[in-house]
């Protein structure tokens, strides 16, 4: 009898389980902070979550100058590549990795680390960088209330920039010849 109640239990564990994780599969839509994707052909994916601004001061607040961010919410952002690429004079292996950044007021550093697979906080450290490089920075003419990642291809060569507010900061990715 004791068998038979502990198989019926432990069943009951595992369908409370599973259904636990497809609801949070599911909610991830609905997160205030939503899944988002950018690719640059079949080269470069890019999978965040999408914060929003909804009236806070952005840049040298939410997100402090001088301190590594995760580029975006909740989950490290993740950045693959199926080409080994070049960025910033450095080769990046074709491979998966978490991407950071190091924003200031008039510059940013694009951090691509070789740790995947963690929440997008805290920054895993300098051990784990694979490169760091610097990224060009601009005012946009008007405030973007969703943060974006976005790819530019031109000339075999892919942009990615990342908006928010009234900043877009920019890399150049090319395939490595």
């Amino acid at each position: 009898m004791q068998k038979r109640v502990g198989s019926i239990l432990a069943l009951l564990l595992g369908i409370a389980l599973l259904t636990t994780s497809a609801m949070a599969q599911q909610d991830k839509s609905k997160r205030p902070s939503p899944p988002a994707k950018a690719s640059c052909g079949s080269t470069i994916t890019v999978d965040y979550s999408s914060p929003r601004m909804n009236g806070r001061k952005i840049f040298g607040d939410l997100v402090p100058y001088g301190k590594v961010w995760r580029a975006g919410a909740n989950e490290a952002t993740t950045f693959v590549t199926t080409a080994d690429l070049t960025v910033g004079g450095k080769t990046i292996p074709a491979g998966s990795y978490t991407i950071f950044t190091l924003p200031t007021a008039d510059k940013w550093t694009l951090i691509i680390s070789k740790k995947t697979g963690e929440w997008g906080i805290p920054y895993p450290g300098e051990a784990d960088d694979f490169a760091r490089v610097d990224m060009k920075v601009s005012k946009l003419p008007s405030p973007v209330e969703n943060f974006t990642i976005a790819f530019e291809n031109a000339g075999g060569k892919c942009t990615m920039h990342l908006d928010w507010e009234t900043t877009r900061a920019s890399i150049t990715f090319a395939a490595k010849k």
